[in-house]
């Protein structure tokens, strides 16, 4: 696929403790955007590690002109490190996958282009090399997040999607953990929004050890409860205990010195969140 001349593109990549893999994460989304994008950036987002994961990052980034990081002093979680990510992006297209190497990352050029059409654009595991037990927890996940709350895709956590930053004000998230998925897909089925989904290429984690364990499942299905007693069924539209976010403002960017970090907090993004998703409020 030739380059994008007309959209850029902003990849969110969080990481905790993820200093075994995140080099190889920053090479690859790197050399994977440089092949379809005209323009493009990597957001990391340490996420208050405790090992070398910011040191590791800021080391790639000697080869990765377009990538920056940003620093959470202690570990939000997952949804809070998209959040910080999601706020600081600059271009028309923002994405983001996980730090552990399990997509590849060139995938990202026809989710793209599809989101010149659909604000929304999820990728789907066509080939899933997660373990049996994993795979069948998520297999039940996405049918009751599609039973209960009308995600309509069929692996709505999914680490690889698109999203039009237009639309993205009103799906930022309030969930910190692994939720936040699920809650932005509700968000854009609330909102009416259309949303494509597309096979990407799955494989084995490269390398340090997964933050989803079999603790997460019964944390996870009582938020996923709350939020549908409180969001859909009594269609509250408010911030429940389950789904709190901290409102923080955005860490500064860090990374070669010399080099012009773009501003932590994009005065266009900002300016159409509602007043709940503000940072600093």
């Amino acid at each position: 696929m030739g380059t994008f001349t007309r959209t850029g593109l902003s990849l969110v990549i969080p990481a905790f403790n993820e200093a075994a893999v995140i080099r190889r994460a920053i090479a690859e989304a790197e050399a994977a955007l440089g092949l379809s994008f005209e323009r493009f950036e990597i957001l990391v987002v340490d996420d208050g590690s405790s090992d070398a994961t910011a040191t590791e990052a800021s080391g790639a980034m000697e080869a990765a002109p377009h990538a920056r990081l940003l620093r959470h002093p202690t570990n939000r979680g997952y949804g809070a490190a998209l959040r910080t990510g999601f706020e600081a992006a600059r271009y028309e297209l923002v994405a983001f996958t996980d730090a552990d190497c399990q997509f590849d990352l060139t995938d990202l050029a026809q989710l793209a282009e599809r989101a010149e059409a659909v604000p929304v654009v999820v990728g789907f595991r066509a080939d899933r090399k997660d373990p049996w037990r994993r795979r069948f927890l998520s297999w039940g996940y996405n049918v009751l997040a599609r039973a209960l709350l009308g995600t309509r895709v069929r692996d709505v956590d999914c680490a690889l999607k698109v999203f039009r930053r237009d639309t993205l004000a009103g799906l930022m998230p309030e969930s910190r953990g692994f939720f936040v998925n699920t809650e932005m897909l509700t968000r854009a089925r609330q909102l009416g929004l259309e949303v494509a989904e597309l096979p990407v290429t799955h494989r084995p984690r490269a390398g340090g050890e997964s933050k989803v364990s079999l603790r997460e499942v019964p944390r996870t299905a009582r938020t996923l409860l709350n939020f549908w007693w409180h969001e859909v069924v009594r269609g509250d539209r408010r911030t429940t205990p389950a789904v709190l976010q901290a409102r923080l403002p955005v860490p500064r960017a860090t990374g070669l010195p010399g080099r012009d970090p773009a501003p932590s907090s994009p005065p266009a993004l900002r300016a159409g969140l509602p007043e709940r998703h503000r940072a600093g409020v």
